[in-house]
């Protein structure tokens, strides 16, 4: 049986799914979901990361890393840490960058955070002739705190799913998916559960709020990890560096954009990520936090624009391809201001590397 008839005989029995459950389910279904068996990232998959765009990213990525270990003293070990690391690229890059600080890479117990085989295979295949072995763990729990820890998070919390909420001219109404009249799934209102606190704003009717407890609960973890182990984590998503409405749900497949609802499992589906929210769990748990930053206004920070004059004058015949990728990582209308980046550290006086001020 499809993973969207399944889902449909289950709305059927048990009433109307959150649409936080229901991007799970499309996501990490054991039997059809889109992680845990078809995954298609690159250019002739269904999407494209940032790591996928240039060697850039990763590499700077990288010294980032790097400088954050010098900045806790270099210890003689620590852990690296990826969050979703998607096809490995941007480890295998970052690990080759590294390789100015042989220290760096000789303290290192790499930990991935993957709990899709398919994934964790491709990851396997890229990393293999890398300078340090990785383990992989399914979790953020799995990670020991024994030692300083650097994490890097891209493109994680846009598939940590959100509830919506609708204020409608009646009062507050929660978006669910329910199976229509003609038996396909499709969005309906209900009711809000119990629990639900209106926001601190003002919205029109008809607009549409996301509520996300997975991100919350990443944000709190990261926080608790941080407070016990010392380091930092870096997050880059696209996604909301202040409260406020928006209906973010999109379904990607072969680089367009379909409907999420259509044939669940088949698609790749995000949510902004809310860094509001992230940020603020984090400090509930005792770590501290940066501000966010587009991303464009960070790798310029780290140095992207010398990275790619070098890599241009070591190929002077790819300069425009080069350009092309430097653009489309850090002006404003491609990757720049809709991708932000943010870090969790502890302890307090920590400088994390690209908010030196």
């Amino acid at each position: 049986m499809s993973l969207k008839a399944r889902l449909a005989r289950e709305i059927a029995i048990g009433g109307p799914m959150t649409v936080a459950d229901y991007v799970t389910r499309c996501l990490h279904d054991p039997e059809g979901g889109y992680y845990a068996t078809r995954p298609a990232i690159g250019e002739g998959g269904d999407f494209v990361t940032a790591p996928m765009v240039s060697q850039m990213f990763g590499e700077l990525i990288g010294l980032w890393a790097v400088e954050l270990w010098s900045r806790l003293g270099a210890p003689d070990r620590f852990r690296l840490v990826e969050v979703g690391p998607g096809d490995g690229t941007l480890m295998a890059d970052a690990l080759r960058a590294a390789r100015l600080a042989p220290g760096f890479l000789e303290a290192c117990d790499l930990v991935l955070i993957e709990p899709s085989g398919p994934l964790r295979r491709m990851q396997a295949r890229r990393l293999a002739d890398g300078d340090v072995a990785p383990r992989w763990v399914s979790g953020l729990d799995g990670v020991e705190t024994d030692a300083p820890i650097i994490l890097i998070a891209n493109e994680v919390l846009d598939c940590l799913p959100a509830r919506q909420f609708v204020r409608t001219e009646d009062g507050w109404a929660e978006r669910r998916v329910v199976v229509g009249e003609d038996g396909e799934l499709a969005f309906g209102l209900t009711s809000p559960s119990a629990g639900f606190v209106r926001p601190g704003f003002d919205m029109a009717p008809g607009q549409v709020i996301e509520i996300s407890a997975q991100q919350a609960g990443f944000g709190h973890a990261l926080g608790r990890m941080m407070r016990a182990a010392t380091g930092a984590a870096l997050l880059i998503d696209y996604g909301r560096a202040r409260p406020e409405a928006g209906d973010t749900l999109q379904a990607l497949r072969r680089h367009r954009k379909v409907d999420p609802l259509a044939e669940p499992g088949q698609a790749d589906l995000t949510q902004w990520a809310d860094f509001p929210t992230v940020l603020e769990a984090a400090v509930h748990a005792g770590a501290d936090v940066t501000g966010c930053m587009g991303q464009g206004e960070f790798l310029g920070r780290l140095g992207v624009q010398a990275r790619a004059d070098a890599l241009k004058a070591g190929r002077p015949e790819a300069a425009a391809v080069i350009d092309r990728q430097l653009a489309r990582l850090t002006a404003p209308d491609q990757m720049g201001e809709l991708f932000k980046a943010a870090a969790v550290f502890a302890p307090h006086g920590l400088v994390v590397p690209g908010w030196e001020d």
